[in-house]
């Protein structure tokens, strides 16, 4: 792995499309243009919610949690790639203000490993064991808004209590669930999921509706009909509840 960030004025100069690896918001929002996407995962890494957000997700007297990636000799993240045209002069603009200036990440390189497709389709243009460079951005310990570990009931809780400019923390949280929950439905993140599992118990404690909160308007009870969940899940990965919402 690369630890320099001049590999991103490094990729900036190269004259040929390049992959960018997301494994939190930019897996559903990525906000920028681009080629193709993949799902697939990257190694020696595990995602935790111990980076702090003061602009996004939280302020300055009440920051977030996002995520970012610690090294892991065994772990695996998945997340989603994206390619980006050689002639793109847009995206690593836009992804260097959000994810390193207003975030505190810095630019990684790493390998990634295309998700196996299990449906034998050949529309990806990457074969099911080729394995890509792709750029990664990481919060180390070092940056100013790094708030590391803590139990997860704390972390939970504070995630569900702050809200930034992009809207309120948990919909960060429970969004990055969802895409893993839907598109990568094999994959393990114990971390994640047992937040999931957290921010939806103290909301309903609490009567919080986090479909209001997320901005969503409320369902209906005959729209309560859910698929039957697949039994080769985990047993972590809960389905999604409904929660009524409560006129306070």
């Amino acid at each position: 792995m690369d630890m320099s960030e001049d590999r991103n004025n490094a990729m900036e100069a190269r004259k040929e499309p390049f992959w960018v690896f997301g494994y939190g918001s930019l897996c559903w929002n990525p906000g920028f243009q681009y080629q193709q996407s993949i799902t697939g995962y990257v190694k020696g890494f595990s995602r935790r919610f111990w980076q702090g957000n003061t602009t996004h997700r939280g302020t300055e007297s009440k920051p977030g949690r996002v995520a970012t990636l610690i090294e892991d000799k065994e772990g695996i993240t998945w997340g989603k790639a994206f390619l980006i045209s050689a002639d793109d002069n847009a995206a690593l603009p836009y992804l260097s203000t959000r994810e390193c200036k207003l975030g505190g990440y810095r630019t990684h390189t790493v390998n990634f490993h295309p998700r196996p497709n299990l449906f034998g389709s050949s529309s990806s243009s990457l074969s099911i064991t080729e394995k890509k460079n792709a750029l990664l951005y990481i919060a180390v310990p070092e940056n100013k808004h790094w708030l590391g570990a803590a139990p997860l009931p704390d972390i939970a809780k504070q995630i569900l209590e702050c809200h930034g400019q992009s809207g309120p923390n948990a919909e960060y949280l429970l969004r990055l669930a969802d895409f893993m929950r839907e598109e990568i439905p094999e994959a393990l993140d114990e971390h994640l999921f047992s937040l999931e599992r957290l921010v939806r118990k103290f909301a309903s404690d609490m009567k919080i509706c986090l479909r209001t909160l997320m901005g969503e308007e409320p369902q209906e009870e005959k729209q309560e009909v859910k698929a039957v969940v697949p039994s080769y899940q985990f047993a972590s990965r809960i389905p999604e509840k409904k929660l009524r919402c409560v006129n306070m």
